[in-house]
Parts: C-alpha cells; sequence; structure tokens
C-alpha cells in the first residue's frame, strides 16, 4: 500500500511512497491539515541521492511503531530540497541555531499555526546509538512538550523567528570602513585559506572559493599565501584524485578523507558543471596539466552518454549506491565504482597491472572497504597502456567498450536497477529530473571549457541545453525551476535566474558573434527585477513576490555553499550587463547589491566568496571592442574581469578599444598592446 508520494514527480519524495507514514507533500491542504487538528508538523527534507536520507527512509520511515506514532500525533510533510530550496534555506538556518550543526536528512518541528520550528536534527535511528536517541523517543518527547509547556514553546519560537528575521534582513554593525581594495584582498586571502589543503576532515570541491582565489592571484597581493599553488594545488586535488572517476569520467561529490583518496559517491551536475569551469580557467591562467584537460574531455563524455536527455537537458544526480546483483536487498555504497584486487589482477596481463599499481592507488587490501578506489600518484598525461588498462575496466562496468557506448540509459528507479538486464555492472539509479539552476552551472562550464580549449562540440552540447530552458521553461510569461519529463513546473528562484543569465552571458562569451544568447539575459533579468528585487534592502529575494506566502520569512542568498550564491552571481551578471548594453541602470542596481551585503563581505568573508567576485567585476570591469578575429585570439586567455564586443567601427590602424567603467582608453595599435592594456585594466581597484 502506498501514501500520497505515490503521485509525486519527484523521485525522492517517491521513494517515500511505501512508508507506512501517512506523508503529505509540502501544499496548502497539509498546512490547513495541520493547523485544523491542532497537530505539530514533522517536516523532513532531503533529496535523492543523499546516503544518509536514503538509511533514514529504510530504518525510522519504515519502521510500524514510529508510523502509528507519527501518524496519530503528527501532521508529517516530505520535501525535496532540489525542488524547494527556499523552504530548505529557512529551515537550514534553524537547524543551525539551534544545534550549531546542519545536514541532511532535515528532520524539524514546526507549529501548526505559524510554521515557525522548536526542535530540529539530521539523521535520528530507529534505536538509540552513536550518541543520538532513538526516533520514537524524540517524537515523543517532543509532543508531550507541544502538549504542556505552551509558554516555553512561544518563548523558545519567539527567540527563533527573531533570529531569522534578523538574519534575512542583515543589520549592519558599526565597521570600520575598508577601501575596496582592501576588501577585496582580505576576501581573496580568507577563500585562499580556506582551499588550502587541510590534514583532517572531508574535502569538498568548493568551487566558488576556488574561483575567487584563482581569480585573484593577477593582483599579486601580499599574503601569507601562494594564490598560484594553492589553486593549481586543487586543481590537482581534483584531476588526479578518487573524487575523479578516472574509468568514465565524471566528478563524485566530495572525499571522505583529506588525503582526496576515497569520494562518497554520488556525482551532482552542479559539482561538475562547477570543476569543469574552474579547470579550464587554470589552464587559460597558464597551469597546462594535461591531467586537467583529460578530466574535462572525460566529464563531457559521461555527461553526454549518462547525464544527457533526448531532449538535450541535463539530468540531477546519480545515487552513491548501487546493488551488486538484482536480488540484493539493498544497495551498496560505491559498488559501481569500485575494483577488487582480484578482479583487476584477472583482467589485466601482468605488465599492464604492474604498470596501474605504479600509477593508481592498485592494492590486495585496497583502500575502501577491502577494495580500490583509482587515485592518480602521478600529474602528466597516461600512457597508451594505462589508457588500455582503464578500458577494459570500463567494458567490465559498462559490458561494452566507451568507443561503441554512445548512450547509456539510466536507471530511473530501484526497480529499473534490478529488473533491467545490465550487460555490466548494475548502475546507480539516476535523477532524470530538469533543475534550471544546475543546468546552468553545466552550460557555463561547457562554454568555458569550449573557449579555452577551442572545442566547438563543447559549446553544441551547452547552446542545446540552454534552448532546451529558453524553449520549454516558461508558463504563462513565467520562468519556472523544474521539469519532469517534458513539463515544466514551480517558479524560479532566485539561483535560476542568476544562473542562467551567467550561462546566457558565458555562451555570449564564448561566441561572440551569437547576440541571441544577450537578447534572452535581458530579458530573463527584466522579469528577475520584477519579481525578485529586494526594494527596501536591496538584493535579490530567493522567491518571487507572488509565490512567498508560505515562507515565515523571505531571504536573500548571499552565502555560498556546494553552489555559488544567487546574489554573488547576480550582481556580477548586472555588471557584464551595463558593459554589454550601455544600460547605466544595471549597474546602480550592482552597485546597490554590493552595499546591501557589504556588512557581510566585512564580518564574514568566509561565507561570501561570490560577492567578492562580484565585488571584482564592479570594480575591475573591462570592456574588449575588437574584431572577430582578434576577440577569438583573446577568448582561451584569463581575463576574469572582461567582456568581449564585436565592431567592426575600430578607428584607423588600431585593433581594439579597451573600455573600463564609464571611460575608454587611447586605441590599441597591435594585439600586444590590447592585451597590455587589458591586463592592467583589471587590476586597478
Amino acid at each position: 500500500m502506498t501514501n500520497r508520494l505515490a503521485e509525486a514527480k519527484s523521485l525522492y519524495l517517491r521513494k517515500h511512497a511505501e512508508n507506512p507514514i501517512d506523508w503529505w507533500p509540502w501544499c496548502d491542504e497539509a498546512l490547513a491539515t495541520a493547523r485544523a487538528q491542532n497537530k505539530p508538523i514533522f517536516l523532513s527534507i532531503g533529496y535523492s541521492s543523499c546516503h544518509w536520507c536514503t538509511v533514514m527512509e529504510g530504518e525510522a520511515f519504515s519502521d510500524i511503531a514510529i508510523a502509528d506514532y507519527m501518524n496519530a500525533n503528527y501532521l508529517p510533510i516530505k520535501v525535496d530540497r532540489e525542488e524547494r530550496p527556499d523552504l530548505d534555506s529557512i529551515y537550514m538556518q534553524a537547524l543551525q541555531m539551534m544545534s550549531g550543526q546542519g545536514g541532511w536528512p532535515l528532520n524539524i518541528f514546526l507549529s501548526p499555526e505559524d510554521l515557525v520550528p522548536f526542535y530540529a536534527g539530521t539523521y535520528f535511528p530507529v534505536d538509540p546509538r552513536y550518541g543520538r536517541p532513538g526516533f520514537l523517543q524524540v517524537l515523543q518527547a517532543l509532543h508531550r512538550y507541544f502538549d504542556t509547556e505552551k509558554a516555553e514553546l512561544q518563548q523558545r519560537k519567539a527567540l527563533i523567528v527573531e533570529s531569522l528575521l534578523t538574519s534575512a534582513v542583515l543589520q549592519d554593525v558599526t565597521t570600520d570602513e575598508l577601501e575596496d581594495r582592501e576588501l577585496l584582498r582580505q576576501g581573496w586571502e580568507t577563500s585562499t585559506g580556506v582551499i588550502t589543503r587541510n590534514q583532517s576532515g572531508n574535502s569538498f570541491p568548493m568551487i566558488p572559493y576556488t574561483e575567487l582565489a584563482l581569480r585573484g592571484t593577477r593582483f599579486n597581493f601580499e599574503s601569507r599565501y601562494d594564490g598560484k599553488q594553492v589553486c593549481t594545488q586543487r586543481g590537482l586535488d581534483l584531476a588526479l584524485g578518487g573524487i575523479y572517476d578516472h574509468v568514465a569520467g565524471g566528478f563524485h561529490r566530495y572525499t571522505v578523507d583529506p588525503t582526496w583518496t576515497v569520494p562518497h559517491f554520488e556525482k551532482m551536475l552542479y559539482d561538475n558543471g562547477q570543476i569543469v569551469e574552474y579547470l579550464g580557467n587554470l589552464w587559460s591562467a597558464g597551469v597546462q596539466e594535461p591531467a586537467f584537460e583529460r578530466a574535462i574531455a572525460g566529464t563531457v563524455q559521461w555527461l553526454k552518454r549518462e547525464m544527457t536527455a533526448p531532449e538535450g537537458y541535463f539530468y540531477a544526480s546519480q545515487d552513491a549506491d548501487s546493488f551488486t546483483e538484482s536480488t540484493a536487498v539493498e544497495p551498496e555504497e560505491g559498488a559501481f565504482y569500485v575494483w577488487s584486487y582480484s578482479e583487476v589482477q584477472q583482467l589485466l596481463t601482468p605488465e599492464e597491472l604492474t604498470e596501474l599499481q605504479e600509477e593508481f592507488t592498485v592494492t590486495p587490501n585496497g583502500n575502501f572497504e577491502g577494495r580500490n578506489v583509482l587515485q592518480r600518484r602521478n600529474s602528466g598525461q597516461l600512457s597508451a597502456t594505462l589508457e588500455t588498462s582503464l578500458s577494459k575496466l570500463f567494458i567490465v562496468r559498462y559490458g561494452v567498450s566507451s568507443k561503441s557506448l554512445e548512450t547509456f540509459p539510466p536507471a530511473r528507479n530501484n526497480q529499473e536497477a534490478k529488473t533491467i538486464n545490465w550487460p555490466g555492472r548494475i548502475p546507480s539509479v539516476t535523477d532524470t529530473k530538469m533543475i534550471v539552476a544546475w543546468n546552468s552551472l553545466m552550460i557555463s562550464g561547457l562554454a568555458r571549457a569550449a573557449g579555452v580549449f577551442q572545442e566547438p562540440s563543447y559549446l553544441e552540447l551547452a547552446a542545446r541545453a540552454a534552448n532546451f530552458i529558453l524553449e520549454n521553461q516558461f508558463v504563462n510569461g513565467r520562468f519556472q525551476r523544474l521539469n519532469y519529463q517534458g513539463e515544466p513546473t514551480i517558479l524560479a528562484q532566485s539561483e535560476d535566474y542568476a544562473l542562467f543569465i551567467k550561462a546566457l552571458l558565458d555562451l555570449q562569451a564564448s561566441n561572440p558573434e551569437h547576440q541571441q544568447w544577450l537578447e534572452k539575459a535581458i530579458a530573463i533579468q527584466d522579469e528577475f527585477n520584477e519579481f525578485l528585487w529586494s526594494v527596501e534592502l536591496g538584493g535579490y529575494n530567493n522567491t518571487s513576490s507572488d509565490s512567498s506566502q508560505d515562507l515565515i520569512v523571505r531571504e536573500r542568498s548571499y552565502a555560498d555553499n556546494a553552489t555559488p550564491s544567487a546574489n554573488g552571481i547576480a550582481i556580477a551578471n548586472l555588471v557584464r550587463l551595463a558593459l554589454l548594453t550601455d544600460n547605466l541602470d544595471y549597474l546602480d542596481l550592482a552597485e546597490l547589491g554590493l552595499k546591501a551585503f557589504r556588512s557581510v563581505m566585512h564580518r564574514s568573508p568566509q561565507a561570501c566568496p561570490s560577492l567578492f567576485t562580484a565585488l571584482d567585476w564592479y570594480r575591475n570591469s573591462t570592456l574588449i571592442r575588437s574584431t572577430t578575429e582578434q576577440i577569438n585570439s583573446l577568448i582561451p586567455k584569463f581575463l576574469p574581469a572582461a567582456v568581449f564586443a564585436l565592431t567592426s567601427d575600430l578607428p584607423e590602424g588600431s585593433v581594439g578599444l579597451v573600455c573600463q567603467g564609464l571611460k575608454c582608453l587611447a586605441p590599441a595599435e597591435s594585439l600586444e598592446h590590447l592585451l597590455q592594456q587589458v591586463e592592467k585594466s583589471q587590476v586597478r581597484a
């Protein structure tokens, strides 16, 4: 027997359809029912490729005693954070206020009358263990509290609401006013420190920080860090580490160690788009490591083979877990990706095995539960022998060679994974929904890699995804965030607007002759300004003015997490649009946006690298007007605060014009002169 979630479009919600818990989706009817019955709301937020979300679904959410108590005493609601990042952001902040930490699954208890949280946690086991109480105990204790401690409950909620509102308004505090160059230096140094190799804990890509660290290297700031070395090391860790799938391409979410060896195996579209862009930028900045080019090419092949819908858009993610055989009850983490020593030994010749062990971490004892995650020991070009060995591993995993496998159809759920007759291993489940923000990150990565490596196929792949969004993601003239098998749904949020506008501008930058990308960016920016700009506070709200009724506070995203903050990206976009259109209204909005978040940049530079990137754009923006030939020669170079505009109307004897904000320099008489002007212009703040 199934519950209401059986009809959901979200893969994550459908995974809970057979739970004995009487789940509701987040909707007006659910909230009204909770109020009418005066039941506290148990809100559980997660996403389909979240390992511990899957664990809790199979344990606590499948337990009959827990379900009976939950159904009698609570109104249980499930939310996919990828569908509603606005809800996730608000209640994650509440969790962090209450516990000092965050993560998923996010389980939070709300009062029905006002949706204000009064308790929150992450994973709850069925029985007490890991220093955590059993879930049924938690439910019983909180229900007693809700029924009997009304005065304390109201006081607790008032404190939480006050904290959330204060955080949303970003009330300024008295600070010494730093001039922009020093503020930028502090932001750069903080981000460079964040990505400096640590000696303990997990290792995450942290691309918003790496991007700021890389673009800041051109200033030659005095610092305790060697910025170029730190950025290069991050690129090597990504391209050589176990976080990269050396057999079939694509990057995993993060590694569980400081050595970049053993990943948490899910593959997220948003990570891959950002990493491709970063490695492309690193290459263009002069760090031309062959492993970077190989990792980008392999990731694009994985994207085309496994993550691209027939219609041209990109799927959201692939799970960490997969089944070892069709009769298995539960999937195993990393099963699709890891290798036993005996398996590799049987597959390769002694010579091939010897060379593989010299260049990769392959040992009899393994590095992950007795099996091997491949991690490169050295940089540089892989030999033909090694590529042949990796091709043999590919055939074992997929059942055919990489050259003959253009498309690998997704397993859309566990049932498909277990019942389809796969020629190789059983693959992880793929979440096939289309998310505009995540597609945009991949489009930007492809556009940059296309420009750096002069690879037209990358640009074609990016353009096809962008055109799908332009042609399919508008309903009654309004931009939509998601698409489920051809059906657009849920109004776009600030990250969708900001990242898609950036993607369109990045396509324009890689191919300036195609003016349609700029025209579309302008049209979507108009809608963004109309529905999400905060007139009172400056910056962009996370949700539109006509779809915020169920939120206890309207937030403005300024903090970078796994993805860049919407406002950081949006402000940089405004500067780029001002340069490309000569419309100074965009520059006015950019100035207001930076002013709105300046106190955060002073107090918490570690929270907002994308805002510092936006400040860099605002202070050092450079417009290059030139011919197609000259611009094509500049596109592969690392010019992080420059935009290109085609013109045939140049002064006689010149090759281009460089403009800084509201003034232009003397016409450049040679390409060398032009480059000199551009490089100097980009460090003028």
